[in-house]
């Protein structure tokens, strides 16, 4: 009985559920780069309206199809008679033989009315063009769709590398403070024994209480990284998170570079779907023109009929009735209607084409300066790596003189800022280059 009762609570203490009654885990999520991006395109909410809207494409297809298919209705009527229709005899005839025209009433007080109607495009020009508008929207749809699959991509790399960054300033302040700590408290030691003056104490409080808010800013700053990849991937904000993995320099390869530039206006989504939205114009156009085009239909019908002034409906006489036969119809003059609107349509098309061209020279623009950001990133990470050595020396150096009595706390307040500084650097040149390759990828159509 006590494993019963204690089974349920133990399910409480590892997991919750969220506001919005997400399944929430109370264990850690691990997450790598590569983890990350699965979760995103299986859960992101734009890739769920995007696939929502290629589904609908896929149904717009076939509701054009229907045009080309018979349409077949079944139809029934009840007709209640105040006062029947009537029959009107002349006058001085076989059946009228008198001098005025007799007035016969006909048909029964009720009337009922029932059958199928059947009509079937022969000739229909919009019919067609429906066809062929419906399928470029699903081409248009599936690209869009994966436009935002990719634009999810670049969102949950630089998402990714923000959190990197954040842990490494995180790591960073972190070690400048342990450092300002020691040397706060081996003042305070020396300070006791007067080795030092009581200003050397105060400045060495004043370096700790400066840097203490720098970590906690630090650390503020990565939970809010967290925060947004986490929304990316539409993970509730109670879900425990960890990141894996470190900023890590890949060079892209000059061969490889060049390819992808020559070939980023044939391969990149945003510039496929104006193309595919140009087209999708263009059969517009061919719409509006297919107003002026003849069109011929098939149409039948089977009808059962019956009056009757009682309600036996057993005892009711039906009479059929069966009729096929053609419907034309050719416009002939609309007011000048179908050219206005053709008019309008080829604008549309050529505001839809002028915007393809100027999204060509943007993206021109965006590889040009995303290879220009690496460059200077690249070269900002070598002068900072020797940065770094020589930071690290100079703060060894500076604590040895310092604790033998030989240097003073200014140099190595001095060589302790510089070394948080030069690996601050160090970290935003690494974080800067991983954020240019990644828009030199998106805007290649490369990304992955």
């Amino acid at each position: 009985m006590r494993r019963f009762l204690l089974f349920p609570l133990l399910l409480w203490t590892t997991a919750v559920y969220s506001l919005d009654g997400a399944f929430v885990s109370q264990d850690t999520l691990h997450l790598t780069l590569e983890k990350a991006l699965h979760i995103a395109l299986e859960q992101n909410r734009d890739i769920m309206i995007a696939a929502q809207e290629r589904s609908k494409a896929e149904a717009q297809v076939g509701e054009a199809k229907s045009g080309a298919y018979p349409q077949i209705t079944a139809i029934g009527a009840y007709t209640r008679y105040i006062k029947k229709p009537v029959m009107f005899l002349p006058p001085h005839n076989m059946i009228n033989p008198t001098d005025e025209t007799m007035v016969f009433e006909i048909g029964s007080d009720n009337a009922y009315n029932a059958g199928l109607q059947l009509s079937q495009a022969l000739f229909s020009r919009k019919v067609g063009v429906a066809l062929q508008l419906a399928k470029t929207y699903r081409e248009l749809s599936r690209e869009s769709y994966s436009s935002t699959s990719q634009q999810v991509v670049r969102d949950v790399r630089k998402s990714f590398y923000q959190i990197l960054l954040a842990k490494k300033l995180v790591e960073a302040n972190r070690q400048g403070l342990e450092v300002i700590k020691s040397n706060f408290e081996n003042v305070q030691a020396q300070y006791r024994v007067g080795a030092v003056a009581e200003f050397d104490l105060l400045r060495a409080e004043v370096q700790l209480a400066n840097t203490e808010p720098l970590l906690i800013s630090a650390e503020n700053n990565y939970q809010l990284a967290l925060n947004a990849l986490k929304n990316i991937l539409s993970i509730a904000l109670q879900q425990p998170l960890q990141v894996d993995g470190d900023l890590a320099f890949e060079k892209v390869p000059a061969e490889y570079l060049h390819k992808a530039n020559s070939e980023a206006l044939q391969v990149n989504t945003l510039i496929k779907q104006l193309t595919l939205q140009e087209k999708l114009l263009d059969k517009n156009i061919s719409i509006e023109k297919a107003s002026s085009f003849p069109t011929l239909y098939m149409t039948g019908a089977y009808v059962w009929q019956s009056q009757d002034n009682t309600y036996t409906f057993r005892n009711y006489n039906w009479a059929n009735t069966v009729n096929l036969g053609m419907s034309l119809s050719y416009p002939l003059f609309d007011g000048f209607r179908t050219k206005q609107r053709v008019q309008q349509a080829t604008v549309d098309r050529n505001k839809v084409q002028y915007a393809r061209l100027k999204m060509e020279e943007s993206l021109r623009l965006q590889i040009q300066a995303a290879e220009l950001r690496m460059s200077e990133a690249q070269k900002r990470m070598s002068g900072q790596e020797k940065t770094i050595e020589q930071a690290q020396k100079a703060v060894r150096i500076a604590q040895t003189r310092f604790k033998s009595g030989v240097g003073t706390q200014l140099e190595l307040l001095d060589a302790q800022v510089a070394m948080t500084r030069s690996q601050t650097n160090y970290a935003l040149a690494l974080y800067d280059y991983l954020i240019a390759k990644t828009d030199w990828h998106y805007a290649t159509g490369t990304i992955q």
